[in-house]
């Protein structure tokens, strides 16, 4: 049986690992753990997100006896064209691979934009945006400005499908 550490107990990223490792594995189990980043609350770049993912995977490894550990992260970026979303995944086993992947960006509208320039984060953000609680754990940002087409599980799914495609593909070449 292959034992998975999820490097954090939100919601949205837990579905999308177990239901991603799920498609590929019928003996798996799950534990999920409150993890330290090691990055800032609100990451502000690809670099941060991506380290921020990378240190929960290794994290939560270090915390169990799992197989592998997970870490998945969501970010903002800034570019020539403005502000968007983004959104990292890590995967470390116990051989010392290590793992990264990225998914989808969206832009975000300046108002969100620019609170996150005035040193807020982007949930707190969102839940007054939408004046409902708990966005990033039920269809994040992603959902809300996608019109529920791409949901924040969804985009995780996504980066969870190319961390596996990855650890297969790196496991075969071994």
């Amino acid at each position: 049986m292959l034992k998975l550490a999820i490097g954090t107990q939100n919601k949205a990223k837990v579905e999308a690992i177990q239901n991603g490792f799920l498609e590929y594995y019928e003996h798996v189990s799950f534990e999920c753990l409150k993890t330290e980043s090691n990055v800032n609350e609100q990451p502000f770049s690809d670099q941060e997100t991506i380290e921020g993912a990378l240190n929960r995977a290794k994290n939560v490894l270090r915390m169990t006896e799992a197989d592998v550990g997970i870490g998945l992260e969501g970010g903002v970026t800034e570019s020539l064209y403005g502000m968007f979303l983004c959104n990292w995944g890590a995967l470390v086993d116990r051989d010392g691979n290590e793992i990264i992947a990225g998914g989808a960006r969206i832009s975000l509208p300046a108002e969100i934009a620019n609170g996150l320039r005035q040193g807020r984060e982007l949930g707190p953000l969102m839940d007054g945006f939408t004046q409902r609680t708990g966005i990033r754990h039920k269809e994040g940002a992603v959902g809300v400005f996608t019109d529920g087409n791409v949901t924040r599980d969804a985009m995780f799914l996504h980066v969870v499908h190319l961390l596996i495609g990855q650890w297969h593909y790196k496991k075969k070449q071994s």
